[in-house]
């Protein structure tokens, strides 16, 4: 497995400007929640400027697709019309894993979870971040375990941080 550095998958995305909104639990991590994850998710728009922008970020991650079967992946000729052809891109890069989805479930994509998107600045970077609600509206969609898990922590994360706008 390749060690997991999020910062240099964010100055690549930012390198090559593309427009996403992180997602999943490195979202969460950003919020303030204590749960820890080894990959990045994110919600790319996907005009075809934007993808042609990613697979120029996917390149110089040197991604490639991830399986089971091949934790070290398969080759992934990305450009536009490929990204194009599938709602979610499971990649393994230079620096860990990365996934790509379109529409993570409860969520209408890019454009909805611009809406209510924060920024983090992460080292040099500035990261868009789906709101917390956001992620936890995803989470609960989605329904698997691990996520399952993961809502009580994020819902207490979200209560406190709502009190202390008050």
């Amino acid at each position: 497995m390749r060690s997991f550095d999020p910062v240099a998958m964010f100055a690549a995305l930012a390198h090559h400007d593309v427009r996403y909104v992180a997602i999943g639990g490195l979202a969460a991590t950003l919020h303030g929640s204590p749960l820890t994850t080894g990959d990045l998710d994110i919600c790319p728009a996907d005009d075809r400027e934007n993808l042609e922008r990613l697979a120029g970020a996917l390149e110089e991650l040197g991604a490639r697709l991830f399986s089971d079967r091949e934790p070290d992946g398969v080759p992934l000729p990305a450009d536009a019309r490929l990204l194009e052809q599938a709602a979610v891109w499971n990649l393994v890069t230079r620096f860990g894993r990365l996934d790509l989805s379109f529409q993570p479930a409860g969520t209408g994509g890019y454009s909805d979870l611009i809406r209510d998107a924060v920024t983090f600045r992460v080292e040099n970077v500035e990261v868009t971040t789906a709101s917390l609600a956001d992620v936890i509206r995803s989470k609960q969609a989605a329904g698997r375990e691990r996520d399952l898990q993961a809502l009580p922590t994020l819902r207490r994360l979200l209560d406190r941080m709502r009190e202390d706008e008050r």
